[in-house]
């Protein structure tokens, strides 16, 4: 491997690396705490009672299994942090990382599968790998499509609204330099 090569993967690859670490680190990272663990102080002995659990053996009702702990944790309320829907009291999604209210089906930011799942002005795609309803893009919107790669497959672009089409323009002559023009020219045109 020449020196040149060598050199170029080890500038870009920590680069590329350093996202998913960072994504990674900003999850909370905390041991349960003693509410939500869902231990009870008022033993004579003084000792906490916890309810262990596994798939074999799943919690009461308004309980989940925290599955790295092996403790049965209560559901958690909207705006806190979860993995999984199971993880969100009654009636909240787990939608990017915390318990919400679920959006009536087919509007903006709803969870889908297809395009029909949406509206006619919308389409079904990847926000930060959850799939919603995202709106199509309107007259002049930036349509630069990634050729793939990891930040394509979290966030997608729906595509232009109907009538309109996705189309380089022609740079102006008198153009600053930008590293990665060809984002700022697609856009959504008349045909």
């Amino acid at each position: 491997m020449s020196p040149a090569t060598l050199y170029l993967l080890i500038t870009l690859l920590p680069a590329a690396s350093g996202y998913l670490w960072a994504w990674m680190y900003s999850l909370p990272q905390h041991l349960p705490d003693q509410a939500a663990l869902g231990r009870s102080a008022g033993h004579a002995d003084g000792m906490e009672e916890v309810t262990p659990c596994s798939p074999a053996s799943p919690c009461s009702q308004g309980h989940f299994c925290d599955e790295h702990f092996g403790l049965c944790l209560p559901t958690r309320p909207a705006g806190q942090y979860c993995r999984r829907d199971a993880h969100c009291a009654r009636g909240l999604l787990c939608m990017f990382g915390k318990c919400q209210q679920p959006v009536p089906h087919g509007q903006e930011g709803a969870r889908c599968q297809r395009d029909e799942d949406c509206g006619a002005a919308a389409c079904c795609a990847r926000q930060h790998g959850e799939r919603v309803c995202r709106r199509r893009l309107a007259l002049a919107e930036s349509c630069h499509v990634p050729p793939g790669g990891l930040a394509f497959s979290i966030n997608q672009v729906c595509p232009c609204q109907e009538g309109l089409v996705c189309r380089a323009t022609a740079p102006p002559r008198e153009k600053a330099f930008e590293y990665w023009p060809e984002k700022s020219e697609w856009r959504c045109r008349k045909p």
